[in-house]
């Protein structure tokens, strides 16, 4: 949980969304984790402008410039979309192997 909270904060400051580091080691607060998951859901949501949710590569580079540059490391299925519940694995196994 806390990789991939570590992890959310990382995509979130790649964006230009994030401006403080959020983990609990560095002072963040479980309220500031929930609004970071928030905001990526949120994130996801607008970007996701035909609300299927799923994420093409055109969506992603307009509206999450970080899911754009890990797209294809994202869709390991090739199916030319990402779903939410991809980033987060992705975003999860970055942080393992870090």
């Amino acid at each position: 949980m806390k990789k991939m909270l570590t992890i959310l904060a990382l995509c979130l400051a790649s964006t230009g969304a994030f401006a403080q580091s959020t983990s609990p080691a560095m002072g963040g607060s479980p309220q500031r984790m929930a609004q970071m998951e928030q905001q990526l859901q949120s994130r996801f949501a607008n970007a996701n402008t035909t609300q299927d949710g799923k994420l093409t590569r055109q969506q992603a580079a307009a509206g999450m410039p970080m899911v754009a540059r890990h797209f294809d490391e994202i869709d390991t299925a090739k199916a030319g979309y990402v779903t939410l519940a991809q980033i987060e694995a992705f975003m999860v196994q970055r942080g393992a192997a870090r």
